[in-house]
């Protein structure tokens, strides 16, 4: 879960729930990313970004008011 406040969507909280994805993504996905993208030569941080937006939909957002 995600605790969000509600008034607060700034650039900042969405930049910092991308990178907490990231990090989520790299540590779930990190070796199975690594070898597609040396079978299929694409870029590593292009595919983690990719995985981290997607990952996003599997939180559960919780908003304080």
């Amino acid at each position: 879960m995600v605790y969000l406040n509600f008034t607060d969507l700034s650039e900042e909280a969405q930049n910092r729930l991308l990178e907490n994805s990231k990090k989520d993504v790299e540590r779930k996905f990190g070796e199975s990313l690594r070898k597609y993208i040396k079978e299929n030569h694409t870029c590593f941080e292009t595919m983690v970004e990719e995985e981290a937006i997607r990952n996003l939909y599997s939180y559960t957002f919780i908003f304080n008011p």
